[in-house]
């Protein structure tokens, strides 16, 4: 494959990203302070699906996130389904001051591993963190679930910008570290493979006439014992 140019330089890598959980508890909010750095105290409820684009440097390879911003009413669940498909990583809101959000996690984990990976990089996010007074949900319950599920975990807050960027960057960076490892494996076989054929080890082949010797041994019917 021929390398671009400096004036056609692309990302070196694309990592589709959803955004899931119950209706508004943020989701549209943290995209909008993570990829433009804005904040809207009266935005309405996403319509079906949304996206936006943010790179992102790691380790000085260029990385462009494709956030996938879902719509978190019952009746766009259909429709939203299909764009977990392809998605390498989740961020999975619940907001701290509405405990059933919380409770919608699993049914919500359940979702994204019937329409995606099962080893789809997630991290569980409690928003809007700043509504002190109105907590629901303690922050150990986060914790805990999170551990139970094998997630990451990080409490947020849109409003005054708390962590949104980390909790992006978290999902973004693990995703990144999966593939790298599994780039450094496939050089490594690959590795192995060329010092086999240079220290002149091959795989033998049985020849026709062997393999017709092997098939009429196995077909070989034993003598009956205690015959008179």
């Amino acid at each position: 494959m021929a390398l671009p140019n400096e004036e056609e330089k692309t990302e070196d890598y694309l990592f589709k990203i959803v955004l899931i959980g119950d209706s508004a508890v943020g989701k549209s909010n943290l995209l909008a302070r993570f990829a433009r750095d804005e904040f809207y105290p009266n935005s309405k409820s996403t319509i079906g699906v949304e996206f936006q684009t943010q790179k992102m440097d790691i380790n000085g390879k260029e990385v462009k996130a494709q956030i996938w911003d879902t719509a978190g009413q019952e009746r766009f669940r259909a429709v939203t389904s299909a764009y977990y498909r392809g998605a390498v990583g989740a961020l999975l809101v619940y907001d701290i001051s509405r405990r059933q959000t919380f409770d919608s996690i699993g049914r919500w984990l359940n979702e994204l591993h019937t329409h995606s990976d099962m080893n789809v990089v997630t991290i569980l996010v409690g928003n809007k963190s700043d509504l002190k007074d109105a907590r629901e949900v303690a922050t150990a319950e986060g914790k805990s679930l999170a551990e139970a599920q094998g997630l990451f975990f990080m409490e947020t807050s849109a409003l005054d910008s708390s962590n949104v960027a980390a909790a992006f960057e978290t999902v973004v960076k693990e995703i990144y570290n999966i593939l790298s490892r599994k780039v450094m494996m496939s050089q490594e076989l690959n590795k192995q493979d060329v010092a086999r054929i240079e220290n002149g080890k091959t795989v033998v082949l049985q020849g026709e006439a062997e393999q017709e010797a092997e098939a009429a041994a196995a077909t070989d019917v034993e003598p009956a014992k205690g015959c008179c």
